[in-house]
This record gives structure tokens, C-alpha cells and sequence, in this order.
């Protein structure tokens, strides 16, 4: 038994002899050893050497490699109990702390290795700075997707006001968000605006929002006439919801005509310029077969001469 182990041994030993005299293992070794970076710089007097080898190159893929699959591990664990809705927020989020995480496993791995990484951070000082600067706002749009996923402020389907466009959130990515407008154009708005403007989401609170039609009736038109018509164009929409009832406010005397405000409810106010346009249409016709004027701006003009 003995002898039989010493054979394989020494078998093993010459293979092994075999493949180290071999060229073809020489070049294996000399590509390994190849230098892809070689530079040296000199600070407060001390010399720094900075190489990069083929072989450092192939450990930091393998490493990365591995790390994704820890990574993708991890999620798969966290996200398998998850709602839909949750997941794909915490698949957002994760994507950019996975960049991070690679970031800082090549710092190490790089230190681990004998690579002077703070020298690197040195000699690109200057280069690191531009790029920090122009990626001053993608940042910003980074952090302002985080804070929008962390605190749902806003959410897919939500009918958004932002710098007096208007949209329905289509999808929410980590540095944008996606929107249609009323005209079905796609609105895309950088991330960072939600934070540096005032946002209106109208649909917080569910989809049946409030909207109003302002009129002008002449003087002296008899205005518990003029609120039954108003009440009438809207009840008649089929657009406007019977609960709460439509109602009619007597907003002011104005400077040509007495104010009235007609507030109805829809269920979508997305496409409440439809519904809006019907009332006018239909007011203007109540109101010419009910013979209600509406007036428009006009002034008195008197001329005083004076005695010759």
C-alpha cells in the first residue's frame, strides 16, 4: 500500500516537473505576469511605484463575480415574502447600493493585493474632482429616487402637478420618473426637482378630486335661476359624481358681472379638461334659452368740457 502512494507521489511529481519545464506553462506565467499599468510618482520626496498585472485583473473579476452571487443571494432571500410593490422599490434601491459595494470590493481587494490605492486616489486627484462635478447632479437625482421610494410621496398611477406640467407617473426609476401627459406625451422628470419644487399630487387621496367652472352673469339676472342651471349643467355630465352633490358659490360682485363658481366631483381628474368643456357648452346653452346674458368687460366713458 505504502509503495503504491509513493508511486502516485512521485507521479504526481514529475506532471508536475513536466508542466513547470514546459513553454506552454512559461507563457501562462509571463501573461499572468504582464504589466497592464507601470507608473511611479514622487510626493514630499518618497518615490511610489503603482503596477497593475494581468493577474491582479483576473482576481478582481472572479472576486466580483463572487460577490454577485452573494449579492443576488441576498436579495433573492430578502425579497421572496415581499409584496410586488415593495419588491420592486427594494430592487431599486439595491441596484445602487450594489455599485457601491463593488466599489468598495475593489478598494480592498486592490489594498489586499499590495496596490497602493491611495496613491491612485493622489495621482487622479485632479480627474476625480471633474468627475465629481459633472456627476453633481446625477447624484442628486440618485439620493431624490431613494428619498421617493423610502417615502412614497409619490407612486405609479399618481396624477402629478410639477412646474405646472401634469402627468400620470408611469414608472419610477432611480434617477427618473416617467410620466404621460394629458396630450399621452411622455414627461421625463429628472429626480431632483422633487426636491428643489413644490409637487401637487392630486391623487394622494384617492382619484376623485374636486374641480370647478368659474361664470359671469350680467346684473340683475336673477341668480337663484342662474345657480339652478349651473347645478343642472353639471348634474346632467355624466362624468361628474352624484355624491357629493354639485354645488354653486356666489364668489363676488365683480366689476361687469356677478361671480359664480360651479364645484362638481370626477372620478378621474386625469382627464378633467373633458368633462370641464362639457359644462361650458352646456351652460352657455342654458343660459341662451333661459335668455341669462353674460357680459363682458366694458366702461363708461364720460366727456367733460370745459366753458369756453
Amino acid at each position: 500500500m505504502q509503495d503504491t502512494a509513493d508511486k502516485i507521489e512521485k507521479s504526481v511529481d514529475a506532471v508536475s516537473d513536466t508542466i513547470t519545464e514546459s513553454g506552454v506553462w512559461e507563457k501562462i506565467i509571463q501573461f499572468l505576469e504582464f504589466k497592464i499599468i507601470d507608473f511611479s510618482y514622487v510626493t514630499e520626496g518618497d518615490t511610489h511605484e503603482i503596477v497593475l498585472k494581468v493577474k491582479y485583473v483576473l482576481l478582481v473579476a472572479i472576486v466580483l463575480i463572487a460577490t454577485t452571487f452573494v449579492l443576488q443571494t441576498i436579495k433573492n432571500m430578502v425579497t421572496k415574502k415581499m409584496p410586488l410593490d415593495d419588491k420592486r422599490k427594494f430592487t431599486t434601491v439595491f441596484s445602487f447600493a450594489r455599485w457601491l459595494i463593488y466599489l468598495i470590493v475593489i478598494l480592498v481587494v486592490f489594498d489586499s493585493i499590495g496596490i497602493n490605492v491611495t496613491g491612485i486616489f493622489a495621482a487622479s486627484a485632479a480627474l476625480l474632482i471633474g468627475i465629481g462635478l459633472a456627476l453633481q447632479t446625477l447624484f442628486q437625482d440618485i439620493i431624490s429616487g431613494i428619498f421617493i421610494l423610502v417615502d412614497q410621496t409619490v407612486h405609479v398611477g399618481d396624477i402629478i402637478e410639477i412646474e405646472g406640467k401634469i402627468g400620470r407617473i408611469e414608472e419610477i426609476k432611480l434617477r427618473t420618473t416617467r410620466a404621460v401627459t394629458i396630450d399621452n406625451k411622455v414627461l421625463v422628470i429628472p429626480n431632483h426637482l422633487y426636491l428643489e419644487n413644490m409637487l401637487f399630487n392630486w391623487t394622494q387621496n384617492g382619484t376623485v378630486t374636486r374641480e370647478s367652472v368659474s361664470i359671469g352673469v350680467a346684473y340683475g339676472s336673477d341668480v337663484q335661476l342662474v345657480k339652478r342651471l349651473l347645478i343642472q349643467a353639471a348634474s346632467t355630465n355624466e362624468s361628474v359624481l352624484s355624491e357629493p352633490e354639485p354645488i354653486v358659490l356666489f364668489m363676488d360682485f365683480g366689476a361687469s358681472s356677478l361671480d359664480f363658481k360651479l364645484v362638481f366631483t370626477i372620478n378621474d381628474s386625469f382627464k378633467g379638461q373633458l368633462p370641464k368643456s362639457e359644462i361650458r357648452f352646456e351652460i352657455d346653452r342654458l343660459f341662451r334659452e333661459h335668455k341669462v346674458s353674460i357680459p363682458f368687460p366694458q366702461r363708461d366713458i364720460h366727456i367733460i368740457q370745459k366753458p369756453q
